[in-house]
């Protein structure tokens, strides 16, 4: 499955992977070796249990690649796990991880899980697209579902770039993404929501910005809004009413300020590189990472989110921090 080399997905794992070669080794080697042992026998990776599945085989991939650890004989085994499930009938979150892993394989190793003449299996996953399309010009989570989910519609979009095929009526997709706006700046998830919430104002800005459509200049309040969720603890928390941060906020929260424009030095009274970076190291268990304070157990998919989130730091500019901030450290 050739994937272009501007797919928004492409363009992350890359920064990601310029940002991941200047954290210390120790901690590459650590969380890499980690990460090799959680791969399974049938060549996939699973969750805290169970077997494998799409959905951790392609956070597995992804944190493998940024480390310089996906070779050949982890990635093949991983290319028979993905194919092994082409003919099944996976849910949509399977599916879309499916795709997201047969990308970053093909672009790291050359291991080719979907035939670029398989236009059955494309046609396929298109027809399931199309029945997730809500009225309101969003996809649903479900075919059954009414209203659009403004993650879902982030994950469907960058399923149609990975797939080659262009989004149908995107302009349609951006006038849902502008209605999820909230008044305090960030985006809700479902239009019934009360509020918004840092991962749905990150598959937002996400959206926006894989559709060519992101300006950056008319989403002050944005910004303003995400660096609102940065907790004592220093990570992100996902809302206003949630008391703690977790590393799945803090990551989609600082890729969303990236985005939108963060300078270490112009934002210092805004956010802080040096207390988000503290607290992704605080998260990190013998090998891999857990998603916040309480949780003790580390799995693939939280992995991701701090090995993310201290790239990110480490490529932004950690040492433009004032002295202040990195004494937090």
């Amino acid at each position: 499955m050739s994937s272009p080399t501007s797919t928004y997905l492409h363009e992350l794992t890359l920064r990601l992977a310029l940002g991941a070669a200047n954290l210390d080794a120790s901690l590459r080697n650590r969380h890499g070796d980690w990460l090799v042992s959680q791969q399974q026998s049938d060549g996939g990776f699973g969750g805290r249990e169970g077997e494998s599945d799409p959905y951790y085989t392609a956070f597995a991939v992804r944190s493998l690649w940024i480390l310089g650890r996906l070779d050949e004989a982890i990635g093949s085994r991983c290319g028979e796990f993905l194919r092994g499930r082409l003919a099944g009938r996976e849910g949509i979150v399977d599916l879309i991880s499916l795709i997201f892993a047969a990308a970053v394989l093909e672009l790291a190793s050359g291991v080719v899980v979907i035939d670029d003449d398989d236009d059955t299996w494309r046609n396929n996953v298109d027809q399931l697209l199309c029945q997730l399309r809500t009225s309101d010009g969003g996809f649903a989570k479900s075919p059954e579902g009414r209203a659009g989910s403004t993650y879902q519609t982030f994950l469907s979009v960058l399923c149609y770039q990975l797939l080659q095929r262009p989004v149908p009526e995107s302009d349609r997709v951006i006038d849902f993404i502008h209605s999820q706006h909230h008044p305090d700046g960030g985006f809700l998830e479902i239009r019934a929501a009360k509020r918004a919430g840092v991962n749905p104002t990150a598959a937002a800005i996400g959206t926006l910005k894989a559709l060519d459509a992101l300006e950056v200049a008319d989403h002050g309040d944005t910004f303003e809004f995400l660096a609102q969720q940065q907790s004592d603890e220093g990570g992100l928390a996902a809302n206003t009413r949630i008391p703690f941060a977790d590393l799945l906020s803090t990551c989609t929260g600082l890729i969303t300020l990236i985005d939108l424009g963060l300078d270490p030095a112009r934002h210092r009274n805004l956010i802080s590189l040096s207390r988000i970076n503290a607290y992704a190291l605080s998260m990190q268990a013998e090998g891999g990472f857990h998603g916040f304070a309480l949780d003790q157990t580390a799995d693939v998919e939280y992995t991701f989110y701090g090995l993310a989130t201290l790239s990110l730091v480490a490529m932004t500019g950690l040492d433009s921090q004032s002295a202040e901030d990195r004494n937090v450290q």
